[in-house]
């Protein structure tokens, strides 16, 4: 090997071969052709992207929907159960109210039926006035009870008692302020 053939960085010549049936401005031609190919097939594979994503996402949303209809077909008996459970609950709520209202008015007759039997001026104790109070309760709560058996008195029924007694105690209250405040603001 002599020096002059050996490669030196300062090489002056064409980097590349001309394609000999081609001129220069055919080649820029050529690649310019060839980029936009290059583009367009990166414009459809972003395309088919998109089409396979969209076909991917339907395709789950199919198979969701297909899971709910099976679950509805599987359990539309027990849903049906617990629409009727949900049902009979409201009726219950509704009843227990009616219920209370009626243990309430029962119990405030039997109280003023008590109350009345007495003679004015009649001394009588705290502990009458509880155990009057008491019985009124249970005579109440026996005419509720008049068809059934009554051995036990439920605490549910006792505790909608003393619910009641203590709204109509602040609506008696309630009413007395006003009378009160209508009375002074009138003297």
């Amino acid at each position: 090997m002599t020096e002059e053939s050996k490669f030196s960085g300062d090489y002056k010549g064409p980097l590349y071969a001309r394609h000999p049936d081609l001129t220069h401005e055919e080649m820029l031609e050529e690649a310019e052709r060839r980029e936009k190919e290059v583009q367009e097939n990166i414009e459809r594979a972003i395309e088919l992207d998109k089409e396979i994503e969209e076909a991917a996402r339907k395709e789950k949303e199919d198979r969701v929907l297909q899971i709910a209809k099976d679950a509805m077909e599987k359990y539309s008996d027990a849903f049906g159960q617990l629409a009727y459970i949900e049902q009979w609950e409201r009726e219950q709520e509704i009843e227990r109210g009616y219920r209370k209202e009626r243990v309430l008015e029962r119990y405030n007759n039997f109280y003023n039926i008590e109350c009345s039997g007495l003679s004015h001026g009649t001394p009588i104790t705290p502990e009458f006035q509880q155990a009057m109070a008491l019985e009124c309760m249970l005579d109440a709560l026996r005419c509720e009870n008049l068809n059934h058996e009554f051995d036990a008195v439920s605490t549910a029924d006792i505790n909608d008692l003393i619910d009641g007694l203590y709204d109509q105690g602040r609506e008696s209250l309630k009413k007395w302020e006003e009378f009160k405040d209508s009375a002074d603001g009138v003297a």
